[in-house]
């Protein structure tokens, strides 16, 4: 876990950073300068960017990711290389055919509600092919360890990029509208930014020569589509059918609201973008002990951080919501739901991973897709009679349900067990701390309200899990903290 604590603690303050840039952006200055309508558009617009991104990638960034350790020599790996930059035309060609035929008739089916998003609609293909690309030349940093600054491409970049549009939006540089449509010049030059990196690290030699094992690459990819459309339509799925029930300003509550609780997901990000490829390593030299002894300590590191991060948003939501411009706060039950199902996706740790590095993946994959299927019938059943609450709840239940068919497949299957008793120790004191301080609240300016507050709890909260020595990562980590401090004291 070395390698992993010292590039996910890098990750995780870049990650942190970005997301630090991310809430100016989606708590002040959208709601403050785009107004709900052209924010719940953006919010439209690039949901389903990211539910057709898979399709785009054609599953290439899992894919090199797998079988990049199973190159033997340089020669198979540039082969493996060129393969997987050509491999995702297959799908873009026919998709954007497909696209540019019909579009009338999918402007007409889609924004039958909400008409203003009609001229925008062109823009998610767009969007959609950059973030695939982005993510292909991502994995390719990935594999040769090297995430922290595509990290930083990632998370930074284009919301500092977004930063800027907002404000030419409030100096009338630009108009509303041309910030939407300069939201996807943004993402291209996320995806320029990676792709100069990616060469940078090492840059690709373009041999046109289909791999040795050619079929099985495209029948993992077609695999790793439904897989990355399964994890996409969760997350992004309830934000695309929000506008056909209800007005498209209700999307840009539910996009503050979603913004909120992702936070809670951010370790885990950061963390498994180092995980992924070492777990593809182990379980290719078919090492299982550390394999499980890296599931426990992934899953219980990130319930940790997790918990503390869901702790401070829960405890301060109320006072969060009096400092946001405008009236955003009927998203809070979608915070507390989507917080959870968040969560829920966190103490799980690198199961993910593990799974696509398996024989059984298909099965599993097969199975989230019906799991779409019951996500699609739960928003139409509870989307048009509790509105944004309805479609988090349907999230919360399709996630529980999704999850616990996967943990129980790698116990089942891989003999593999990521929960221990200082799992329930871990969560008996985010459940003591949370009913010890949520009904109450100091009495001064909001912003004074949380720092207090959060002070108070992460105090409790780290002296708890130290005490109890819930993660030995965390302790460890910790303790060169204290011997640091100590050192500079005493010098």
């Amino acid at each position: 876990m070395g390698i992993v604590i010292k590039q996910s603690a890098k990750n995780i303050v870049i990650t942190y950073f970005g997301f630090g840039i991310g809430a100016v952006n989606a708590l002040f200055l959208y709601t403050n300068f785009l107004g709900k309508e052209h924010y719940g558009i953006v919010g439209f617009l690039l949901s389903g960017a990211n539910i057709l991104m898979p399709l785009m990638a054609f599953g290439v960034h899992n894919t090199m990711i797998r079988f990049f350790s199973r190159c033997k020599s340089e020669e198979e790996r540039e082969q493996f290389m060129s393969f997987m930059l050509l491999m995702p035309i297959l799908l873009i060609v026919p998709l954007g055919l497909v696209i540019y035929f019909f579009y009338d008739w999918i402007v007409a089916a889609i924004v039958l509600k909400n008409p203003s998003v009609g001229p925008f609609l062109w823009l998610i293909p767009v969007i959609g092919i950059c973030m695939a690309y982005f993510e292909i030349f991502y994995a390719w940093v990935k594999v040769h360890m090297k995430s922290v600054f595509g990290n930083f491409i990632s998370e930074v970049l284009v919301r500092i990029i977004i930063m800027l549009l907002l404000l030419a939006v409030h100096l009338h540089y630009i108009s509303k509208s041309d910030f939407i449509y300069c939201l996807s010049g943004a993402y291209g030059l996320q995806f320029l930014a990676m792709n100069l990196y990616a060469i940078y690290v090492k840059a690709p030699k373009l041999i046109f020569k289909l791999p040795d094992n050619t079929k099985e690459l495209m029948a993992y990819g077609l695999f790793i589509i439904l897989s990355g459309s399964v994890a996409t339509l969760l997350i992004d799925f309830d934000k695309v059918m929000i506008p056909a029930y209800k007005a498209i300003t209700e999307n840009a509550i539910y996009s503050v609201a979603i913004f909120i609780a992702t936070v809670i997901a951010v370790p885990s990000r950061a963390m498994l973008q180092i995980i992924y490829p070492i777990t593809a390593k182990l379980m290719s030299e078919n090492k299982y002990e550390e394999l499980n002894d890296l599931y426990q300590k992934s899953a219980i590191t990130l319930q940790v951080i997790g918990g503390f991060i869901m702790l401070g948003i829960f405890l301060n939501i109320d006072q969060m919501y009096r400092i946001i411009p405008g009236n955003y706060a009927s998203g809070t039950l979608v915070v507390f739901v989507i917080g959870l199902s968040k969560f829920c996706d966190v103490i799980l740790g690198n199961n993910n991973a593990i799974i696509l590095n398996t024989k059984y993946y298909k099965w599993v994959m097969c199975f989230g897709v019906l799991t779409i299927f019951l996500m699609f019938a739960l928003l139409k059943l509870l989307l048009p009679l509790y509105g944004i609450d309805g479609a988090a709840f349907a999230t919360l239940i399709t996630v529980i349900v999704y999850n616990t068919v996967k943990l129980l497949f790698v116990v089942k299957k891989m003999d593999l067990y990521p929960f221990s008793l200082n799992t329930v120790k871990s969560l008996g004191i985010i459940a003591t701390i949370f009913l010890g301080f949520y009904f109450w609240d100091f009495t001064f300016h909001p912003i004074i309200n949380i720092i207090l507050k959060s002070v108070l709890i992460g105090v409790l909260y780290v002296w708890a899990n130290y005490k109890l020595k819930i993660s030995v990562e965390i302790n460890t980590l910790i303790d060169q903290i204290i011997i640091r401090l100590k050192g500079y004291i005493t010098a």
